[in-house]
Order: structure tokens, then sequence, then C-alpha cells
């Protein structure tokens, strides 16, 4: 079954529209409903870092969807900062998700906001503000429309990655990935 064509046409991202890496106005998009304290999704952050990006960045848009699991006891509470930088600053956002991926060992529910604190702070940022995300409930509905969407389309488990409505779930083989978006690039190419 199908779960979402992710092959849009055109569009311009708006005020709360998902955070989107690569090329923004492509027309391929691979949609990631990720968590961010996941190992498997910092295992596909990594593939993004190291081989996605570098091999698809100018030609795909690869589009981050909030989806914090329950059972993980700050991933709500990163996607909101998360999420909440993401309308102001992008980039800063993607090195944010990186961060929080590449150190969610050390990171605990009672050290989190000093850890956003230090984050914020090495990258010349307000942490304080970062975390005022934390109570605003425009962020907070933005992250229970992306994770409510997900749920409305079957997702249960992250990352669960989305090509063309081909779902990639948990253990994503670098192989497989690449096979499905190299198709989807060669389709509009032609």
């Amino acid at each position: 079954m199908k779960l979402l064509i992710s092959v849009l046409l055109g569009g311009v991202l708006l005020a709360g529209d998902p955070l989107v890496e690569g090329n923004p106005q492509s027309t391929v998009r691979v949609v990631i409903y990720e968590d961010l304290q996941c190992s498997d999704c910092a295992v596909f952050r990594a593939m993004m870092d190291k081989h996605l990006l570098p091999m698809f960045g100018t030609r795909v848009a690869f589009e981050h969807r909030d989806f914090p699991l329950a059972k993980h006891n700050w991933a709500r509470q990163a996607a909101l900062v998360a999420r909440g930088l993401g309308e102001t600053d992008p980039k800063a956002a993607v090195r944010l998700r990186q961060f929080l991926l590449a150190n969610m060992k050390s990171i605990t529910l009672e050290n989190f906001a000093s850890r956003i604190g230090t984050w914020a702070k090495s990258q010349q940022l307000d942490g304080e503000k970062l975390l005022a995300a934390l109570q605003d409930s425009k962020i907070a509905g933005l992250v229970e429309a992306d994770y409510q969407e997900g749920v409305a389309r079957g997702i249960s488990r992250t990352p669960t990655v989305l090509v063309n409505g081909e779902p990639f779930i948990e253990a994503i083989s670098l192989a497989e990935i690449t096979k499905a978006i190299e198709r989807e690039v060669g389709a509009v190419s032609r």
C-alpha cells in the first residue's frame, strides 16, 4: 500500500512547514518521520550526512517530520525545541538535530535544558529563547500535526522514511534507499 506520494509538484515553504534539507525547490521529496531520541534515527542521520545529502542534496528535498515516541522521555521536548528553532533558523535547526542525535546517550530528561543551553551558547544562540518553544502552543501544534499525520498514515516506528510512497523503516539499507531515490530522480529527469 502506498503510504505517501512524496514526489510533489512545486510549492514554496511557508511558516509552520517541516524543515527541509537539500533542495527545497525539488519536486522529489523524501519524507522522514523521526524521533530525536531514537538510536535508529541517529544511524539514519549519519547516513544522510555522509552519503545521501552529498549524493542527492542538489536534486532532492529531505523533509523532516517530528514523530516523538512516548517511550522516549525527552523526545517531545527535543522536537519542540528543534521545531521552534526551525521556524527562525533552519540551518541551526539542522545542527541542533545533528547534535541531539549524536549525543542522545548523554542527554537525560534531567539535563536536557542545560545541554540545550550549552549547545546554544556554542552556536551563539539564546538558550532561553530556544527553551521557550517548550511552552509555545503554536510549536506544540506543529509537532502534534506531524505526529498525527504519521499516525494517520500508519507510521508507528522511527525512522520511517518515505520515498514516493515506498516505506523504509528503522534499520534502513543505504543501497536500497539510494536505489529508490535514484529511481525518483530519474523519473523526474525524463
